[in-house]
């Protein structure tokens, strides 16, 4: 009989936990989803950039799969505060969008990326574990607004026209706190008109993840770019705690002990 999963949710310590990190992002967006270009290492089997030193990296565990690391391992989460950003020179998601509303709101950021999980672990717990472990560091950090980049699979804009349309006519992030693709390589959002959009088939095409960003409030910022290295169309995803659906935050974030 199959176990249920014993999971566990820690950051990265060492260079061991590192590495295995890097080697589950390989198995996902190399292997699986076929992205290719810089900091991918084909002979380590590694996916790795140069943020990584400065961010904190969520692992979600399944203690019932053996003893060894890289086996347990069935998720992680990369996280960069500001603190990491100074260091690294910059937010990862600023190669792709303008970020200036953001830095110039004077408030606290986290920056939320390479988010993956094991194929078998989609759909279920395992990424309650990891936003509920994330929250835990949001407070710990002070942190008022989280953003990044979150992709579609694919980079055929016609293919994806309902969903960005749909994102555009009704998840736009306020104007003030709103980034903007940047102009190079601006995609605008808006492919459709609202009457052209199926609502619901529009959603259905949207990535989980980007929907568990909207539930909880989140909207996106102006455009989308076209990441030909991981085969992908990104958007960015901006989440104001303040703002934050109260019903979606009651189930991440615990209320402290008196």
């Amino acid at each position: 009989m199959k176990l249920l999963p014993s999971f566990e949710v820690r950051l990265a310590e060492n260079v061991a936990d590192l590495y295995a990190v890097q080697r589950l992002r390989y198995e996902v967006f190399v292997r699986e989803l076929g992205a290719n270009g810089g900091g991918i290492d084909h002979c380590l089997g590694i996916e790795r950039d140069d943020y990584d030193p400065h961010c904190l990296h969520l692992m979600l565990l399944d203690k019932t799969r053996g003893d060894v690391l890289e086996d347990q391992l069935v998720g992680v989460y990369r996280i960069l505060t500001m603190r990491g950003a100074q260091a690294a020179g910059g937010f990862y998601s600023a190669s792709e969008f303008n970020l200036s509303p953001l830095l110039d709101s004077k408030r606290q950021l986290i920056e939320l990326g390479r988010s993956c999980l094991r194929k078998s672990y989609r759909g279920g717990e395992a990424m309650f574990h990891l936003w509920q472990a994330m929250a835990e560091l949001v407070v710990q950090e002070g942190a008022e607004i989280l953003f990044g980049t979150a992709s579609f699979m694919g980079t055929d804009i016609v293919a994806l026209s309902q969903p960005l349309s749909l994102l555009h006519q009704k998840y736009l992030v306020d104007l003030p706190i709103r980034p903007k693709a940047v102009a190079d390589s601006y995609v605008p959002l808006s492919q459709l008109p609202e009457s052209k959009v199926d609502r619901i088939k529009a959603l259905r095409a949207i990535p989980a993840l980007i929907k568990a960003y909207l539930r909880l409030g989140g909207g996106v910022a102006d455009g989308a770019y076209i990441d030909h290295r991981f085969n992908t169309t990104d958007v960015c995803l901006v989440l104001d705690i303040k703002t934050m659906n109260q019903r979606q935050k009651a189930i991440y974030f615990k209320e402290p002990k008196p």
